[in-house]
């Protein structure tokens, strides 16, 4: 089990890198998009490549996010459903979940996602639109992100199983502030001390 909840890190690991990379996707499709906006209205001048980038972005975010939302829990849960189950009844339903809706999803996903990938590569497709990108790199991310959603799927059942058999924490638990407590108990926080030093 040591050697699985090694490999389990390793792939929490790459989630939290390419979880930080789509969080930089999500500045530069902003600034991409309002800049598009500023000068479409000053200059009447728009671009189809700029626009497809910002979709491209937002694809990027969306597919290559699962995989981190899913190691930081952030995904939909009916938690006021599985609140009243125990901690191993809440794992075992994981475990299920991840084993028989999850892998086949993905399997799937990737399945029909890679011909039209290959395809795009293979023909050099072009958006349709005057001035439009290219089109493989838009359709690498459906295998691409269902493959790093599938290996995060691996780590969460590892995880699920650790606690199951009593080598590991409950994945699951709640224990701890949120994300967003925590965003606003540090705001708090630096507040105060910016409070603090203008009372000095």
């Amino acid at each position: 089990m040591s050697l699985l909840l090694k490999i389990s890190r390793l792939i929490d690991a790459l989630a939290e890198l390419i979880g930080k990379l789509a969080m930089w996707f999500i500045l530069a499709a902003t600034l991409i998009s309002a800049g598009n906006a500023i000068v479409r209205k000053i200059f009447s001048v728009s671009s189809n490549s700029l626009l497809e980038v910002q979709w491209y972005l937002f694809a990027a975010v969306f597919m290559l996010g699962g995989g981190y939302a899913f190691l930081r829990n952030a995904h939909v849960r009916i938690d006021f459903v599985s609140g009243r189950f125990s901690a191993r009844t809440r794992n075992w339903i994981d475990v299920a979940g991840i084993v028989i809706f999850l892998f086949p999803l993905c399997y799937m996903m990737m399945t029909l996602g890679w011909p039209l990938f290959e395809r795009a590569w293979e023909t050099g497709e072009m958006s349709s639109n005057a001035g439009g990108l290219i089109r493989w790199p838009v359709y690498g991310l459906i295998p691409l992100g269902f493959a790093l959603l599938m290996l995060q799927g691996a780590s969460e059942l590892i995880k699920r199983f650790a606690f199951l058999t009593g080598n590991g924490p409950d994945a699951l638990s709640h224990t701890g502030p949120d994300e967003v407590q925590q965003l606003a108990a540090d705001i708090a926080a630096q507040d105060k001390n910016r409070k603090a030093g203008a009372a000095s």
